[in-house]
């Protein structure tokens, strides 16, 4: 690739990128990095100062200064919200005497949600699908200059695509594998296509745990975007919060995220909601992309059988099923999901690290990882709950 001259500018707010620029790089199939999401969590307080997100977006700029390359980022002084674990590298290299915090995180605050985090503009070069790659290696030698320059211990990618996993590696990054749990639309017509393609055990489960949940008394309704008023978003803000306070986390996200989100994102918001005698008493909270439905939040007031299944998994499911999308990723954990149709997968991280003593400990740490994460995925592969051959 003939390369223009490309410059890297750091930016303390999505705002100071303009959306068209940024989209330009995100296109439109994952939401979580378009600027109507980030800047929703900005706006509302929710990615900032009282968090610990501080934004400094990474954009690279031809001689023109027309945006070529982009990556959420933000400098933290902690690790709570990213769902890839690396407090036990923070104390490794404290004790050793240095600072691990702050540290450069690349990623979609509070959402486990893969996707790509090296927004690349496909017209941004002549051939630019094939310079792609090579826009992505600058942006990822950028953000490790970015680091050194700044005096920071790290920086740190989660949750990135597989192909950008490998680039990174290419890099000279560390990499780090993690599962979760993805359903995949195999051509299903209906929910009940779905069930047919189970073991017979399995199946009359999930019967009955949809025909206890339908019976509990409540009524289940979708609304999308601007459909999902103020005062549904308050309830959910209640079921959100009664959810954070039961695993005894922190409630990140403000009231006014909900409403900003369904305004920017529109039809994209997706929420599942229960209700008794016109109340609602539960909600599940979904964005749709291109191809995938994602599964974000979820709360409930009382105990209901089953209800977390039917709203999160198999609500979901039937909407994929729907509107013809290829995937549902219901959020991160839950070995559970299994039995219900959900596949265990890979999930990817990359990671710099400017002390050479901790980079070579965390190098074998994470390779040691790498090989019994993969070994997970495979024992749980043959949990499968789907028919094999010759099987009812």
């Amino acid at each position: 690739m003939t390369a223009p001259k490309l410059s890297l500018g750091l930016h303390r707010a999505i705002a100071d990128i303009p959306a068209a620029d940024w989209d330009a790089c995100a296109g439109a199939d994952n939401p979580f990095v378009s600027h109507a999401f980030l800047s929703a969590l900005e706006d509302s307080g929710s990615a900032g100062p009282r968090t610990g997100w501080l934004p400094q977006h990474a954009a690279i700029r031809d001689g023109a200064g027309r945006v070529l390359a982009v990556a959420p980022m933000y400098a933290k002084s902690h690790s709570y919200g990213e769902y890839v674990f690396d407090q036990s590298w923070a104390r490794a290299l404290e004790q050793a005497g240095g600072d691990y915090y702050p540290k450069l995180q690349v990623a979609v605050p509070f959402s486990p949600v893969p996707g790509p985090r090296l927004l690349v503009r496909p017209d941004a070069l002549p051939d630019g699908a094939e310079n792609a790659p090579a826009l992505r290696l600058a942006l990822i030698g950028a953000l490790r200059q970015a680091c050194g320059e700044l005096g920071l211990s790290s920086v740190h990618a989660t949750f990135c695509t597989q192909e950008e996993y490998e680039q990174f590696g290419e890099a000279g990054w560390l990499q780090r594998l993690g599962v979760q749990f993805h359903w995949d639309n195999r051509g299903y017509g209906s929910f009940d296509d779905f069930l047919a393609a189970l073991s017979s055990r399995k199946r009359k489960v999930l019967k009955r745990e949809r025909r206890d949940a339908n019976q509990c008394g409540l009524t289940f309704r979708t609304i999308r975007g601007a459909g999902i008023t103020p005062d549904l978003w308050a309830h959910f803000y209640r079921f959100y919060t009664s959810t954070v306070d039961r695993k005894w986390g922190s409630a990140y996200l403000t009231r006014a995220f909900f409403p900003l989100l369904s305004e920017r994102l529109g039809d994209r918001v997706v929420l599942m909601l229960a209700e008794r005698d016109g109340r609602p008493v539960a909600g599940a909270l979904n964005l749709m992309g291109a191809t995938t439905l994602y599964g974000r939040n979820w709360g409930c007031d009382g105990d209901y059988p089953f209800l977390h299944f039917e709203l999160c998994y198999y609500r979901a499911i039937d909407f994929a099923i729907a509107h013809g999308l290829e995937r549902v990723e219901a959020g991160a954990q839950g070995h559970h999901k299994i039995q219900r149709g959900y596949r265990p997968c890979a999930t990817y991280s990359a990671h710099w690290i400017a002390h050479p003593g901790l980079r070579a400990a965390v190098a074998d740490f994470v390779a040691e990882e790498r090989a019994a994460t993969l070994q997970e995925i495979a024992e749980l592969d043959t949990l499968s709950p789907y028919r094999t051959a010759g099987e009812e």
